[in-house]
Protein backbone atom coordinates (compact mmCIF):
# COMPACT_ATOMS: atom_id res chain seq x y z
CA UNK A 1 0.00 0.00 0.00
CA UNK A 2 1.64 3.44 -1.25
CA UNK A 3 1.35 6.66 0.08
CA UNK A 4 -1.62 7.60 -2.61
CA UNK A 5 -3.50 4.59 -1.24
CA UNK A 6 -3.31 6.21 2.37
CA UNK A 7 -4.16 9.54 1.37
CA UNK A 8 -7.16 8.19 -0.40
CA UNK A 9 -8.22 6.05 2.51
CA UNK A 10 -8.32 8.73 5.26
CA UNK A 11 -9.75 11.36 2.72
CA UNK A 12 -12.33 8.86 2.56
CA UNK A 13 -12.86 7.82 6.54
CA UNK A 14 -12.80 11.97 7.11
CA UNK A 15 -15.52 12.60 4.39
CA UNK A 16 -17.32 9.75 6.19
CA UNK A 17 -17.07 11.26 9.42
CA UNK A 18 -18.26 14.62 8.36
CA UNK A 19 -21.14 13.40 6.67
CA UNK A 20 -22.06 11.46 9.42
CA UNK A 21 -22.04 14.28 12.16
CA UNK A 22 -24.17 16.79 9.85
CA UNK A 23 -26.67 13.46 9.59
CA UNK A 24 -26.43 13.19 13.56
CA UNK A 25 -27.43 16.45 13.55
CA UNK A 26 -31.05 15.56 11.38
CA UNK A 27 -31.26 12.00 13.83
CA UNK A 28 -30.33 9.94 11.17
CA UNK A 29 -27.75 6.68 11.44
CA UNK A 30 -24.34 7.02 10.82
CA UNK A 31 -24.03 3.96 8.97
CA UNK A 32 -25.98 4.79 5.78
CA UNK A 33 -23.45 7.94 5.52
CA UNK A 34 -20.27 5.90 5.67
CA UNK A 35 -22.06 3.13 3.17
CA UNK A 36 -22.68 6.17 1.07
CA UNK A 37 -19.09 7.41 0.79
CA UNK A 38 -17.96 4.26 0.26
CA UNK A 39 -20.01 4.12 -2.93
CA UNK A 40 -19.19 7.47 -4.62
CA UNK A 41 -15.38 7.37 -4.03
CA UNK A 42 -14.91 3.98 -4.63
CA UNK A 43 -13.99 2.07 -8.03
CA UNK A 44 -17.37 1.44 -9.23
CA UNK A 45 -18.71 4.90 -9.02
CA UNK A 46 -18.38 7.47 -12.15
CA UNK A 47 -16.32 10.61 -10.66
CA UNK A 48 -13.69 10.87 -8.08
CA UNK A 49 -11.80 8.05 -7.08
CA UNK A 50 -9.90 7.93 -3.80
CA UNK A 51 -9.45 4.39 -3.23
CA UNK A 52 -8.92 2.40 -6.09
CA UNK A 53 -8.09 -0.93 -4.33
CA UNK A 54 -10.93 -1.64 -2.12
CA UNK A 55 -9.24 -5.06 -1.29
CA UNK A 56 -6.07 -3.26 0.92
CA UNK A 57 -8.47 -2.90 3.14
CA UNK A 58 -9.87 -6.43 3.39
CA UNK A 59 -7.94 -7.09 6.67
CA UNK A 60 -9.24 -3.98 8.54
CA UNK A 61 -12.75 -4.19 7.64
CA UNK A 62 -12.48 -8.22 8.44
CA UNK A 63 -10.79 -6.37 12.18
CA UNK A 64 -14.33 -4.00 12.31
CA UNK A 65 -16.25 -7.05 11.73
CA UNK A 66 -14.58 -8.70 14.46
CA UNK A 67 -15.04 -6.52 17.09
CA UNK A 68 -18.51 -5.30 16.19
CA UNK A 69 -19.27 -8.74 16.82
CA UNK A 70 -17.00 -8.92 19.44
CA UNK A 71 -18.98 -5.89 21.07
CA UNK A 72 -22.36 -7.36 20.82
CA UNK A 73 -21.61 -10.36 22.65
CA UNK A 74 -20.02 -8.22 25.56
CA UNK A 75 -23.11 -6.22 26.10
CA UNK A 76 -25.68 -8.89 25.55
CA UNK A 77 -27.89 -8.90 28.52
CA UNK A 78 -28.59 -12.93 29.21
CA UNK A 79 -30.21 -12.26 32.16
CA UNK A 80 -33.00 -10.16 30.11
CA UNK A 81 -33.78 -12.64 27.61
CA UNK A 82 -33.90 -15.54 30.60
CA UNK A 83 -36.45 -13.72 32.66
CA UNK A 84 -38.33 -12.22 29.68
CA UNK A 85 -40.85 -15.33 29.86
CA UNK A 86 -42.78 -17.28 27.20
CA UNK A 87 -44.67 -14.16 25.74
CA UNK A 88 -41.33 -12.76 25.35
CA UNK A 89 -39.92 -15.61 23.64
CA UNK A 90 -43.06 -16.56 21.42
CA UNK A 91 -43.06 -12.94 20.00
CA UNK A 92 -39.47 -13.09 19.25
CA UNK A 93 -39.93 -16.26 17.33
CA UNK A 94 -43.32 -15.17 15.60
CA UNK A 95 -40.77 -11.73 14.86
CA UNK A 96 -38.28 -13.64 13.69
CA UNK A 97 -39.91 -16.49 11.83
CA UNK A 98 -42.52 -13.87 9.67
CA UNK A 99 -39.44 -12.13 8.72
CA UNK A 100 -37.03 -14.85 7.60
CA UNK A 101 -39.55 -17.37 6.29
CA UNK A 102 -40.72 -14.60 3.82
CA UNK A 103 -36.82 -13.43 3.15
CA UNK A 104 -36.32 -16.92 2.35
CA UNK A 105 -38.76 -17.66 0.03
CA UNK A 106 -38.52 -14.03 -1.80
CA UNK A 107 -34.71 -15.08 -2.29
CA UNK A 108 -35.74 -18.40 -3.73
CA UNK A 109 -38.29 -16.77 -6.41
CA UNK A 110 -35.45 -13.98 -7.58
CA UNK A 111 -33.60 -17.15 -8.48
CA UNK A 112 -30.20 -15.69 -7.58
CA UNK A 113 -29.26 -19.21 -5.81
CA UNK A 114 -29.73 -21.09 -2.90
CA UNK A 115 -27.04 -20.01 -0.88
CA UNK A 116 -28.01 -16.49 -1.64
CA UNK A 117 -31.74 -16.98 -1.07
CA UNK A 118 -30.42 -17.67 2.75
CA UNK A 119 -27.92 -14.73 2.84
CA UNK A 120 -31.30 -12.63 1.46
CA UNK A 121 -33.53 -14.38 4.33
CA UNK A 122 -31.09 -13.01 7.44
CA UNK A 123 -30.66 -9.96 5.57
CA UNK A 124 -34.45 -9.50 5.44
CA UNK A 125 -34.98 -10.77 8.84
CA UNK A 126 -32.54 -9.72 11.63
CA UNK A 127 -33.47 -5.31 13.00
CA UNK A 128 -30.90 -2.93 13.50
CA UNK A 129 -30.27 -3.44 17.27
CA UNK A 130 -28.93 0.14 16.93
CA UNK A 131 -31.12 1.61 14.69
CA UNK A 132 -34.10 0.16 17.24
CA UNK A 133 -32.21 2.11 20.07
CA UNK A 134 -31.47 5.36 18.44
CA UNK A 135 -35.14 6.06 17.52
CA UNK A 136 -36.79 4.80 20.62
CA UNK A 137 -34.22 7.64 22.72
CA UNK A 138 -35.24 10.11 19.70
CA UNK A 139 -39.00 9.33 19.88
CA UNK A 140 -39.21 9.45 23.68
CA UNK A 141 -40.51 6.13 24.10
CA UNK A 142 -38.32 4.38 26.63
CA UNK A 143 -41.67 4.72 28.97
CA UNK A 144 -44.14 3.44 26.85
CA UNK A 145 -45.17 -0.23 27.85
CA UNK A 146 -44.54 -1.47 24.28
CA UNK A 147 -40.96 -0.73 24.23
CA UNK A 148 -39.51 -3.62 26.95
CA UNK A 149 -40.84 -5.99 24.53
CA UNK A 150 -38.84 -3.92 21.46
CA UNK A 151 -35.53 -4.51 23.21
CA UNK A 152 -36.67 -7.78 24.62
CA UNK A 153 -37.21 -9.49 20.81
CA UNK A 154 -33.95 -7.56 19.29
CA UNK A 155 -32.10 -8.69 21.96
CA UNK A 156 -33.41 -12.47 21.42
CA UNK A 157 -32.91 -11.61 17.62
CA UNK A 158 -28.99 -10.93 18.46
CA UNK A 159 -28.71 -14.29 19.93
CA UNK A 160 -30.71 -15.85 16.72
CA UNK A 161 -27.89 -14.07 14.54
CA UNK A 162 -25.00 -16.28 16.15
CA UNK A 163 -27.20 -19.75 15.39
CA UNK A 164 -27.82 -18.64 11.60
CA UNK A 165 -24.17 -17.76 11.08
CA UNK A 166 -23.69 -21.11 12.08
CA UNK A 167 -25.98 -22.85 10.06
CA UNK A 168 -24.74 -20.05 7.36
CA UNK A 169 -21.34 -20.73 6.84
CA UNK A 170 -22.00 -24.19 5.55
CA UNK A 171 -23.78 -23.08 2.95
CA UNK A 172 -21.12 -20.14 2.32
CA UNK A 173 -18.74 -23.12 1.73
CA UNK A 174 -20.78 -24.89 -0.87
CA UNK A 175 -19.98 -28.16 0.16
CA UNK A 176 -20.06 -30.60 -2.81
CA UNK A 177 -22.35 -33.45 -1.13
CA UNK A 178 -25.32 -33.53 1.13
CA UNK A 179 -22.97 -35.72 3.86
CA UNK A 180 -19.99 -32.79 3.13
CA UNK A 181 -22.95 -30.71 3.99
CA UNK A 182 -24.27 -32.35 7.17
CA UNK A 183 -20.48 -32.86 8.44
CA UNK A 184 -20.35 -28.69 7.98
CA UNK A 185 -23.28 -27.76 9.79
CA UNK A 186 -22.73 -30.46 12.58
CA UNK A 187 -18.59 -28.67 12.73
CA UNK A 188 -20.28 -24.99 12.76
CA UNK A 189 -22.79 -26.28 15.63
CA UNK A 190 -20.47 -28.07 17.75
CA UNK A 191 -17.79 -25.24 17.57
CA UNK A 192 -20.72 -22.87 18.66
CA UNK A 193 -21.77 -25.61 21.79
CA UNK A 194 -18.23 -25.85 22.87
CA UNK A 195 -18.01 -22.10 23.13
CA UNK A 196 -21.56 -21.95 24.89
CA UNK A 197 -19.86 -24.19 27.48
CA UNK A 198 -16.44 -22.18 27.81
CA UNK A 199 -18.93 -19.19 28.29
CA UNK A 200 -20.74 -21.57 30.91
CA UNK A 201 -17.66 -22.89 32.76
CA UNK A 202 -14.71 -21.16 31.51
CA UNK A 203 -15.56 -18.06 31.58
CA UNK A 204 -13.61 -16.70 34.89
CA UNK A 205 -10.56 -19.05 33.60
CA UNK A 206 -10.68 -16.65 30.25
CA UNK A 207 -10.87 -13.48 32.07
CA UNK A 208 -7.97 -14.55 34.73
CA UNK A 209 -6.06 -14.48 31.22
CA UNK A 210 -6.31 -11.01 29.33
CA UNK A 211 -6.81 -9.56 32.65
CA UNK A 212 -4.36 -6.80 33.30
CA UNK A 213 -4.02 -3.94 36.05
CA UNK A 214 -2.64 -2.00 32.91
CA UNK A 215 -5.23 -0.95 30.44
CA UNK A 216 -2.79 -0.65 27.71
CA UNK A 217 -1.76 -4.79 28.16
CA UNK A 218 -5.31 -5.42 28.97
CA UNK A 219 -6.51 -3.78 25.82
CA UNK A 220 -3.97 -5.75 23.88
CA UNK A 221 -4.29 -9.36 25.58
CA UNK A 222 -8.20 -8.79 24.99
CA UNK A 223 -8.13 -8.20 21.25
CA UNK A 224 -5.27 -10.72 20.72
CA UNK A 225 -7.46 -13.59 22.51
CA UNK A 226 -10.99 -11.54 20.08
CA UNK A 227 -8.48 -12.20 16.67
CA UNK A 228 -7.33 -15.44 17.71
CA UNK A 229 -10.81 -17.30 18.37
CA UNK A 230 -12.19 -15.45 15.21
CA UNK A 231 -8.89 -16.87 13.02
CA UNK A 232 -9.85 -20.77 14.69
CA UNK A 233 -13.46 -20.18 13.94
CA UNK A 234 -13.02 -19.11 10.11
CA UNK A 235 -9.50 -22.10 10.41
CA UNK A 236 -12.42 -24.42 10.83
CA UNK A 237 -15.10 -23.75 8.37
CA UNK A 238 -17.08 -21.52 10.59
CA UNK A 239 -17.79 -17.69 10.47
CA UNK A 240 -15.00 -15.88 12.33
CA UNK A 241 -18.14 -13.41 13.15
CA UNK A 242 -19.31 -16.26 15.68
CA UNK A 243 -15.86 -16.59 17.18
CA UNK A 244 -15.71 -12.99 17.83
CA UNK A 245 -19.39 -13.03 19.39
CA UNK A 246 -18.95 -15.86 21.27
CA UNK A 247 -15.69 -14.78 22.81
CA UNK A 248 -17.73 -11.42 23.92
CA UNK A 249 -20.35 -13.50 25.46
CA UNK A 250 -17.84 -15.02 27.54
CA UNK A 251 -16.53 -12.02 28.50
CA UNK A 252 -19.96 -10.49 29.53
CA UNK A 253 -19.99 -13.22 32.23
CA UNK A 254 -17.05 -11.84 34.25
CA UNK A 255 -15.98 -8.86 36.46
CA UNK A 256 -14.08 -7.48 33.50
CA UNK A 257 -17.07 -6.79 31.51
CA UNK A 258 -17.09 -2.92 32.17
CA UNK A 259 -13.34 -2.47 31.58
CA UNK A 260 -13.73 -4.39 27.95
CA UNK A 261 -16.70 -2.16 27.15
CA UNK A 262 -14.47 0.64 28.17
CA UNK A 263 -11.84 0.34 26.20
CA UNK A 264 -12.78 -1.69 23.26
CA UNK A 265 -15.94 0.47 22.14
CA UNK A 266 -13.53 3.44 20.82
CA UNK A 267 -11.99 1.14 18.63
CA UNK A 268 -14.72 -0.59 18.32
CA UNK A 269 -16.54 2.44 16.33
CA UNK A 270 -13.31 3.31 14.58
CA UNK A 271 -12.83 0.06 12.62
CA UNK A 272 -16.44 -0.79 12.34
CA UNK A 273 -17.15 2.67 10.53
CA UNK A 274 -13.84 1.39 8.39
CA UNK A 275 -15.99 -1.65 7.78
CA UNK A 276 -18.93 -0.11 6.33
CA UNK A 277 -17.07 2.46 4.21
CA UNK A 278 -15.03 -0.39 2.72
CA UNK A 279 -18.34 -2.53 1.92
CA UNK A 280 -19.28 0.62 -0.18
CA UNK A 281 -16.37 1.08 -1.73
CA UNK A 282 -16.78 -2.99 -3.36
CA UNK A 283 -20.30 -1.66 -5.01
CA UNK A 284 -21.02 -0.98 -8.08
CA UNK A 285 -22.81 1.17 -9.51
CA UNK A 286 -23.37 -0.57 -13.10
CA UNK A 287 -25.46 -3.27 -11.27
CA UNK A 288 -28.00 -0.64 -8.67
CA UNK A 289 -30.67 -0.88 -11.94
CA UNK A 290 -30.75 -5.08 -12.10
CA UNK A 291 -31.91 -4.95 -8.21
CA UNK A 292 -33.94 -1.58 -8.39
CA UNK A 293 -37.21 -3.35 -8.33
CA UNK A 294 -36.01 -6.30 -6.21
CA UNK A 295 -35.72 -3.93 -3.39
CA UNK A 296 -39.11 -2.08 -3.50
CA UNK A 297 -40.76 -5.48 -3.10
CA UNK A 298 -38.31 -6.59 -0.19
CA UNK A 299 -38.70 -3.23 1.32
CA UNK A 300 -42.79 -3.76 1.01
CA UNK A 301 -42.12 -7.18 2.15
CA UNK A 302 -40.51 -6.30 5.04
CA UNK A 303 -43.02 -3.54 6.03
CA UNK A 304 -46.15 -6.15 5.83
CA UNK A 305 -44.23 -8.85 7.94
CA UNK A 306 -43.18 -6.66 10.74
CA UNK A 307 -46.53 -4.92 11.09
CA UNK A 308 -47.94 -8.58 11.11
CA UNK A 309 -45.66 -8.93 13.86
CA UNK A 310 -46.33 -5.86 15.74
CA UNK A 311 -50.19 -7.15 15.66
CA UNK A 312 -48.96 -10.83 16.99
CA UNK A 313 -47.12 -9.28 19.76
CA UNK A 314 -49.99 -6.51 20.70
CA UNK A 315 -52.23 -9.82 21.11
CA UNK A 316 -49.88 -11.28 23.29
CA UNK A 317 -49.48 -8.17 25.32
CA UNK A 318 -52.80 -6.83 25.22
CA UNK A 319 -51.57 -3.44 23.65
CA UNK A 320 -53.63 -1.52 21.41
CA UNK A 321 -53.35 -0.33 17.68
CA UNK A 322 -51.09 2.18 18.38
CA UNK A 323 -48.63 -0.49 20.33
CA UNK A 324 -48.79 -2.65 17.54
CA UNK A 325 -47.81 -0.17 15.02
CA UNK A 326 -45.15 0.72 17.11
CA UNK A 327 -43.43 -2.82 17.75
CA UNK A 328 -44.01 -3.17 13.82
CA UNK A 329 -42.45 0.13 12.91
CA UNK A 330 -39.51 0.49 15.30
CA UNK A 331 -38.09 -2.86 14.45
CA UNK A 332 -38.13 -1.64 10.35
CA UNK A 333 -34.85 -0.84 10.28
CA UNK A 334 -32.21 -2.91 9.17
CA UNK A 335 -28.28 -2.32 9.27
CA UNK A 336 -25.06 -4.01 10.84
CA UNK A 337 -25.86 -7.60 10.33
CA UNK A 338 -27.60 -7.24 7.09
CA UNK A 339 -24.80 -6.04 5.91
CA UNK A 340 -22.48 -8.51 7.19
CA UNK A 341 -24.06 -10.94 5.43
CA UNK A 342 -23.47 -9.40 2.83
CA UNK A 343 -19.93 -9.27 3.08
CA UNK A 344 -19.77 -12.95 3.99
CA UNK A 345 -21.54 -13.61 0.65
CA UNK A 346 -19.22 -11.67 -1.63
CA UNK A 347 -16.29 -13.12 -0.01
CA UNK A 348 -17.80 -16.32 -0.50
CA UNK A 349 -18.21 -15.60 -4.52
CA UNK A 350 -21.66 -15.87 -4.55
CA UNK A 351 -23.77 -13.92 -6.59
CA UNK A 352 -22.41 -10.07 -7.41
CA UNK A 353 -25.68 -8.42 -6.84
CA UNK A 354 -26.17 -9.39 -3.66
CA UNK A 355 -23.78 -6.45 -2.50
CA UNK A 356 -26.15 -3.81 -4.23
CA UNK A 357 -29.28 -4.99 -3.32
CA UNK A 358 -28.54 -4.98 0.43
CA UNK A 359 -26.72 -1.87 0.28
CA UNK A 360 -29.53 0.12 -1.00
CA UNK A 361 -32.24 -2.16 0.99
CA UNK A 362 -30.75 -0.97 3.77
CA UNK A 363 -30.19 2.87 2.66
CA UNK A 364 -34.33 2.71 2.03
CA UNK A 365 -35.26 1.48 5.25
CA UNK A 366 -32.77 3.62 7.10
CA UNK A 367 -34.67 6.55 5.61
CA UNK A 368 -38.19 5.07 5.86
CA UNK A 369 -37.81 3.60 9.32
CA UNK A 370 -37.39 6.79 11.79
CA UNK A 371 -40.09 8.48 9.46
CA UNK A 372 -42.84 6.20 9.54
CA UNK A 373 -42.24 5.17 12.98
CA UNK A 374 -42.71 9.44 14.11
CA UNK A 375 -45.99 8.86 12.18
CA UNK A 376 -46.94 6.15 13.66
CA UNK A 377 -49.97 7.49 15.21
CA UNK A 378 -51.70 7.77 11.91
CA UNK A 379 -50.87 4.61 11.14
CA UNK A 380 -52.94 3.55 14.15
CA UNK A 381 -56.09 4.73 12.91
CA UNK A 382 -56.09 2.10 9.53
CA UNK A 383 -55.34 -0.86 11.27
CA UNK A 384 -59.14 -2.22 11.91
CA UNK A 385 -60.82 -3.29 14.82
CA UNK A 386 -60.96 -6.95 14.77
CA UNK A 387 -57.26 -7.56 14.36
CA UNK A 388 -56.61 -6.71 18.10
CA UNK A 389 -60.20 -5.93 19.72
CA UNK A 390 -63.07 -3.37 19.60
CA UNK A 391 -62.65 -2.45 23.51
CA UNK A 392 -59.59 0.40 21.54
CA UNK A 393 -61.79 1.70 19.27
CA UNK A 394 -61.58 5.25 21.22
CA UNK A 395 -58.15 4.83 22.14
CA UNK A 396 -56.51 2.83 19.24
CA UNK A 397 -54.33 6.35 18.31
CA UNK A 398 -53.21 6.90 22.26
CA UNK A 399 -49.90 5.29 23.72
CA UNK A 400 -49.97 2.76 26.63
CA UNK A 401 -47.42 4.29 28.55
CA UNK A 402 -45.32 3.02 32.23
CA UNK A 403 -44.92 6.15 33.59
CA UNK A 404 -48.25 7.36 34.94
CA UNK A 405 -47.53 8.85 38.12
CA UNK A 406 -51.38 8.33 39.63
CA UNK A 407 -51.93 5.04 40.17
CA UNK A 408 -51.90 5.05 43.98
CA UNK A 409 -55.15 7.23 43.16
CA UNK A 410 -57.22 4.20 42.26
CA UNK A 411 -59.76 3.23 44.54
CA UNK A 412 -62.94 2.05 42.65
CA UNK A 413 -62.46 -0.15 39.62
CA UNK A 414 -66.61 -1.40 38.92
CA UNK A 415 -69.70 -0.06 38.23
CA UNK A 416 -73.82 -0.72 37.52
CA UNK A 417 -74.42 2.48 36.49
CA UNK A 418 -76.31 2.86 32.65
CA UNK A 419 -76.11 6.13 32.51
CA UNK A 420 -75.01 9.36 33.36
CA UNK A 421 -76.66 11.01 35.98
CA UNK A 422 -76.00 14.47 34.88
CA UNK A 423 -77.33 14.01 31.56
CA UNK A 424 -80.30 12.42 33.09
CA UNK A 425 -80.97 15.26 35.02
CA UNK A 426 -80.59 17.93 32.50
CA UNK A 427 -82.52 15.83 29.97
CA UNK A 428 -79.14 15.23 28.24
CA UNK A 429 -77.69 12.50 25.81
CA UNK A 430 -74.20 10.66 25.89
CA UNK A 431 -72.49 8.47 23.72
CA UNK A 432 -70.39 6.35 26.47
CA UNK A 433 -70.12 6.34 30.29
CA UNK A 434 -66.67 6.72 31.75
CA UNK A 435 -65.38 6.00 35.78
CA UNK A 436 -63.73 8.22 37.87
CA UNK A 437 -61.47 5.72 39.35
CA UNK A 438 -60.81 7.75 42.35
CA UNK A 439 -64.64 8.66 44.20
CA UNK A 440 -66.70 6.47 41.76
CA UNK A 441 -68.88 9.12 39.49
CA UNK A 442 -69.97 8.11 36.21
CA UNK A 443 -69.79 10.92 33.78
CA UNK A 444 -70.62 10.79 29.89
CA UNK A 445 -67.03 10.60 27.36
CA UNK A 446 -65.41 13.54 25.92
CA UNK A 447 -68.14 12.74 22.36
CA UNK A 448 -70.70 13.21 24.09
CA UNK A 449 -72.17 16.62 24.10
CA UNK A 450 -71.87 17.57 27.90
CA UNK A 451 -68.45 15.85 28.53
CA UNK A 452 -69.16 15.47 32.41
CA UNK A 453 -66.39 12.75 32.92
CA UNK A 454 -63.30 15.46 31.54
CA UNK A 455 -65.04 18.58 33.62
CA UNK A 456 -65.08 16.45 37.18
CA UNK A 457 -61.62 15.28 36.04
CA UNK A 458 -61.28 19.30 36.38
CA UNK A 459 -63.05 20.21 39.27
CA UNK A 460 -62.28 17.48 41.76
CA UNK A 461 -58.21 17.06 40.58
CA UNK A 462 -58.93 13.04 40.94
CA UNK A 463 -56.53 12.12 37.83
CA UNK A 464 -57.55 8.67 36.31
CA UNK A 465 -60.78 7.68 34.34
CA UNK A 466 -61.96 4.35 33.47
CA UNK A 467 -63.90 2.94 30.56
CA UNK A 468 -67.38 1.99 31.52
CA UNK A 469 -68.33 -0.16 28.33
CA UNK A 470 -69.04 -3.78 28.68
CA UNK A 471 -65.64 -4.97 27.79
CA UNK A 472 -63.11 -2.40 27.17
CA UNK A 473 -60.25 -2.24 29.44
CA UNK A 474 -58.37 1.16 29.42
CA UNK A 475 -57.58 4.20 31.81
CA UNK A 476 -57.04 7.50 31.30
CA UNK A 477 -54.38 9.40 33.22
CA UNK A 478 -55.49 13.24 32.89
CA UNK A 479 -52.47 15.06 33.88
CA UNK A 480 -49.63 12.82 32.33
CA UNK A 481 -51.98 12.20 29.02
CA UNK A 482 -50.99 8.77 28.95
CA UNK A 483 -53.15 5.37 28.68
CA UNK A 484 -53.13 2.79 31.20
CA UNK A 485 -54.40 -0.36 30.65
CA UNK A 486 -56.79 -2.01 33.19
CA UNK A 487 -57.14 -6.10 34.07
CA UNK A 488 -60.00 -7.10 31.89
CA UNK A 489 -63.02 -8.53 33.34
CA UNK A 490 -64.77 -5.72 35.47
CA UNK A 491 -68.32 -6.88 36.02
CA UNK A 492 -71.36 -4.84 34.59
CA UNK A 493 -74.93 -5.80 35.74
CA UNK A 494 -76.22 -5.13 32.65
CA UNK A 495 -74.99 -3.35 28.97
CA UNK A 496 -74.86 0.63 27.88
CA UNK A 497 -78.16 2.04 25.74
CA UNK A 498 -76.73 5.01 24.49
Amino acid sequence: MGHADLLGIGATVLIAGVLARLARRFGLPSIPCYMLVGIAFGPGTPGPELVRHPEDLTVVAAFGLVLLLFHLGVEFPVDQVLGGGRRLFLAAVICIAVNVCAGLLFGLVLGWGGPEALVIAGALGISSSAIVTKLLIELHRLTNAETPVILGIIVIEDLFLALYLALLSPALSQAGSAAGLAADVAASFGFLLLLFLVARFGARLVATLVDSREDELFAVLTIGLVVLVAGLSDRLGVSDAIGALMTGLVLSRTEIRERVVRLVLPLRDVFAAIFFVTFGLTIDVAHLGAVALPVVIAVAVTLVCNLAAGVAAARLFGFNQRGAVNVGLTMLGRGEFSLILASLALAAGLDARIGPFVAVYVLVLAALSPLLAAYSRRAARLMPDWLLRPGWRYVREETISTSCTHLDRIRVTETDAEACPRCLAEGSSWVELRLCVTCGQVGCCDDSPRRHASEHARESGHPIIQSAEPGEDWRWCFPDETLVQAPLGRKRSSTVDS
